[in-house]
């Protein structure tokens, strides 16, 4: 609390931010590359003790109002950067990454019907497991029909998921927005009409053309066999770093 009170008497304006789609590394840059300013995230009702969740409490003419804004995956973004520079570059940050088991689809994705050429034949039999309508004809893997792997609005389950990492769609965007602001003149303000990203409601995922083969596309097509089952190892690390974040804010709350 004393360390965030003392980050407010040193900066001019304070920033209240949401986050979507967390991802550990994609804050960590952040926080590397605004080292000019401090980030505080992880946990709210500290915040609001130390800014003040009342009139009577607050530490500063109308912090108040700010930490009432404070509910869910909230932060606070202390600095003398000016709005618009804040605006301009948060509004800019989106970062694409794979979709994680829980995560609501953002657009239908459908995989087109033809030959697998990028993948190895040996996966084949995973490939059915995970739902696809899939066979071998001449050692290649062939999509027999167009197949839905999501729906707009639906939950993703790990197949799900893993289908897409297979096929290389990054559905998810690491992405900031800020809420509102508060200067140090007391003036506290919200961003009601920020410009929202633009995504696709259905998308098609098409076959890769079937090139010559050469000695280095074999190596990649043995590679990705051998690591279709490492796409869900790779997943269970990574929600695991999200459980890390408030243990790493301990560490890292006034950075």
């Amino acid at each position: 609390m004393e360390k965030i009170r003392e980050t407010a008497d040193q900066y001019a304006r304070i920033f209240t931010f949401s986050v979507h789609n967390m991802r550990n590394v994609q804050l960590k840059e952040i926080r590397q590359e605004w080292n000019h300013s401090r980030f505080f995230f992880g946990k709210n009702k500290v915040m609001m003790l130390a800014l003040g969740r009342t009139a009577e409490e607050e530490y500063r003419e109308n912090l108040h109002k700010l930490t009432q804004h404070l509910q869910g995956q909230m932060g606070l973004l202390f600095t003398n950067a000016t709005e618009k520079e804040v605006l301009k570059y948060f509004e800019e940050l989106y970062i694409p990454d794979y979709a994680r088991s829980g995560t609501v689809a953002s657009q239908t994705v459908v995989l087109e019907e033809g030959p697998l050429t990028e993948f190895t034949h040996s996966i084949e039999p995973q490939l059915r497991q995970l739902g696809l309508p899939t066979q071998l004809k001449r050692g290649v893997i062939h999509l027999l029909k167009e197949h839905t792997v999501c729906e707009k609005g639906q939950t993703l389950g790990p197949e799900q998921c893993r289908i897409l990492k297979l096929f290389g769609h990054q559905m998810s965007d690491f992405h900031i927005t800020m809420e509102g602001v508060w200067n140090n003149s007391g003036l506290w303000k919200t961003f009601d009409d920020q410009p929202r990203h633009i995504v696709p409601d259905r998308v098609k995922v098409k076959p890769k053309v079937e090139e010559k083969p050469t000695d280095d596309k074999a190596d990649d097509e043995t590679s990705i066999g051998l690591n279709m089952e490492d796409s869900a190892e790779d997943d269970d690390d990574e929600e695991g770093q999200d459980d890390d974040i408030e243990d790493d804010d301990d560490e890292e709350e006034d950075s």
